[in-house]
């Protein structure tokens, strides 16, 4: 008897765990954070009723859900009960100390080199965000009178100042020669117009891109507090431009799309790849995944239309941004699309607000790209419009081509898991995305 009693025990428990919820997040039931937000994100079964800290969960068609709790600080303690299974995870939530802010230190102008090609030069005294308005070429001189943190506050002009990173550059010895102005020349070409200034030295740049015009400023503060030189270009309606310095000479061109689409040269970039899956789904999809997929179908469909196609990976291989852009380069690409999906970061997630497609740009030139594609991918694949939104991730930063960066969907997001989970998804997707380059290439 009691032999039977523990087999129908054993069958019983068998039963309960085969029936209950799978979760996806979080990966440890212990753990110690600074997050204010706990993610939880899963799987359940169809008969299956879920309560978080008291919440009741709703999930998705196919079993998907997700659910955010609020951390206090210190001991988080939060029940997950369903009709098969309760199980308790903890938090322990500790804030970081944050350092002292910290404060201008003013001192007399003295000359240093930049490193490296692609410095950034930046508007504000921080290491993140759209603050970029120029990055510098390696041995550029620029002079310096004051630090904040970990940058150097840069003197270009007697109303106009910049920031580099403390890293980026070096001492100058020896060098007391100014750079001197020597010639400038310009030419006009079907589709593009260059422009050239010679200088005796390497000196820092700025962009600025105004309504019909894009302005090219050279700065020489050496020569003088207001020895600025600036190259008013036309802007077409749709470009992309090329800055390149060599010995002291700027070259500026500026280049007009073209409206074939035999002549369009498109980079593909699925998102992630190899050791770096990305965001993970309820249902425990890797990010990197679906974006090969939609990635492999796109390539199809615009090669059906005879666009040329590069494309920065094809199977599940790791790939550093920094090669993803030079690859677009180096095939001297007109259009940058990278597909991705879309994850939250340490906020509560909102099931009607964190869902659908979101198209990022960085460059002002790929603004209307940005704003076709959402309408599209929307209207082709059937999410939500998230917005079309600036941000400066690596493989958009470049002006020398049109880059959006495309979320198709968020991970977790448990309506979105339906359609990315659906047989006709990538196809949807890759379509919307060729009806956005056939539409803003023709017009």
């Amino acid at each position: 008897m009691l032999k039977r009693i523990c087999v129908l025990a054993l069958l019983l428990f068998s039963t309960l765990q085969a029936n209950s919820y799978e979760l996806i997040l979080p990966t440890q039931k212990n753990s110690i954070t600074n997050s204010n937000y706990a993610h939880f994100v899963g799987k359940a079964q169809n008969s299956e009723s879920i309560m978080i800290n008291g919440e009741r969960v709703f999930p998705a068609s196919n079993g998907a859900f997700a659910h955010s709790v609020k951390l206090k600080e210190g001991e988080n303690r939060v029940l997950i009960r369903s009709n098969y299974s309760t199980q308790v995870y903890r938090f322990n939530k500790k804030t970081p100390i944050c350092a002292k802010p910290a404060e201008l230190e003013e001192f007399d102008i003295k000359p240093m080199f930049v490193k490296q090609d692609n410095t950034p030069l930046r508007s504000t005294p921080v290491d993140a965000g759209l603050n970029r308005i120029a990055h510098l070429f390696k041995d550029t001189t620029v002079l310096i009178n004051g630090e904040k943190g970990d940058f150097y506050r840069v003197f270009l002009a007697k109303d106009k100042i910049a920031w580099i990173a403390k890293k980026d550059l070096i001492e100058v010895c020896d060098e007391n020669a100014v750079g001197t102005f020597i010639n400038m020349d310009s030419q006009k070409f079907k589709n593009a117009t260059v422009q050239t200034i010679t200088f005796t030295k390497n000196l820092p740049y700025t962009v600025e891109v105004k309504d019909k015009e894009i302005l090219f400023r050279i700065y020489n503060p050496e020569f003088s507090t207001s020895s600025v030189y600036t190259l008013n270009i036309p802007k077409p309606e749709k470009y992309f431009y090329h800055v390149s310095l060599e010995n002291g000479q700027y070259t500026f061109k500026v280049c007009e799309l073209t409206k074939s689409l035999e002549d369009v040269t498109v980079a593909i970039d699925a998102g992630h790849g190899g050791t770096e899956k990305g965001a993970i789904g309820c249902l425990g999809n890797m990010e990197k995944d679906i974006n090969l997929n939609v990635a492999l179908e796109l390539q199809k469909q615009l090669q059906n239309l005879g666009v040329n196609v590069v494309m920065t990976r094809e199977c599940d291989g790791n790939m550093s941004l920094n090669d993803r852009v030079k690859l677009a380069k180096d095939n001297n690409v007109d259009i940058f699309i990278s597909i991705h999906h879309n994850s939250i970061g340490d906020v509560k997630f909102n099931t009607f607000k964190h869902k659908g497609t979101s198209v990022y740009y960085f460059n002002p030139n790929s603004k209307r790209f940005a704003e076709v594609v959402e309408k599209n991918v929307t209207k082709s694949a059937g999410t939500h419009k998230d917005g079309v939104k600036t941000a400066s991730f690596a493989v958009i930063r470049p002006v020398d081509y049109v880059g959006v960066l495309v979320e198709t969907s968020y991970m977790i997001n448990p309506s979105d898991s339906v359609l990315y989970n659906t047989p006709d998804y990538a196809h949807n997707v890759a379509k919307g995305i060729v009806d956005s380059v056939v539409e803003y290439v023709g017009k």
